[in-house]
């Protein structure tokens, strides 16, 4: 019993961790994010938006792949883990040599006040109108999945999805709080170092999974 739990706990914190770590990265959908919780106006209703969609992609690309790509997968398994390596490994590379020369930092400025209903329009804007956003959930997230099996996908999957609700909620209201910090370049330039390390422990972990190393 133990064991089984160890293992549901395993997918779980898997899925927390690469759904955290993809999602840090900053972008005008964090940065929007970001200033809505600075000027305190929907702050909620973003934030909650931004998750929520999050973990729908999520659930497309962990469900796609295990009930409409089963096949497929595995008689390419190989193959898709060496993709999915790679893919890893290179958003970890670009991280690492943001965070090298990362010059620039969060800027916010107040504006005129807007309603809800025109505040969520930009919001699905920023989130639907990114391509990198279905690379990440429905296509990364979505590939690392094949490593797990039944429930533990379903932890997984799970995992990523409450990374997105823990990310948007602390910035939005934690913004407050952040701005003065990652207003500094450092900050970003550790943060995407981070992540860069992360991937690249993913991108290895991918490859073992595959049987390539």
């Amino acid at each position: 019993m133990s064991g089984l739990i160890g293992v549901k706990a395993s997918a779980l914190l898997t899925g927390f961790s690469i759904g955290l770590s993809l999602i840090m990265v900053i972008g005008a959908q964090n940065a929007f994010v970001l200033r809505q919780g600075l000027l305190r106006r929907h702050a909620f209703a973003v934030a909650l938006f931004c998750a929520g969609s999050d973990a729908l992609l999520i659930a497309l690309g962990v469900g796609g792949i295990s009930i409409f790509l089963a096949e497929f997968a595995t008689r390419h398994s190989t193959l898709l883990f060496s993709l999915a390596s790679f893919w890893l490994a290179l958003y970890g590379a670009l991280r690492l040599r943001a965070a090298i020369r990362r010059d620039s930092n969060i800027m916010h400025k107040n504006g005129v006040e807007i309603g809800l209903v025109p505040t969520l329009a930009i919001t699905a804007m920023l989130t639907f109108g990114n391509p990198h956003v279905y690379l990440d959930t429905v296509v990364l997230i979505g590939a690392v999945s094949m490593q797990f099996d039944g429930m533990n996908k379903v932890y997984y999957g799970l995992g990523a999805a409450i990374s997105s609700f823990v990310f948007f909620f602390s910035l939005a209201y934690g913004a407050k709080f952040l701005a003065p910090v990652m207003e500094r370049p450092n900050s970003w330039r550790i943060l995407d170092a981070g992540v860069a390390m992360i991937m690249f422990a993913l991108a290895f972990s991918m490859l073992r999974k595959g049987g390539l190393i």
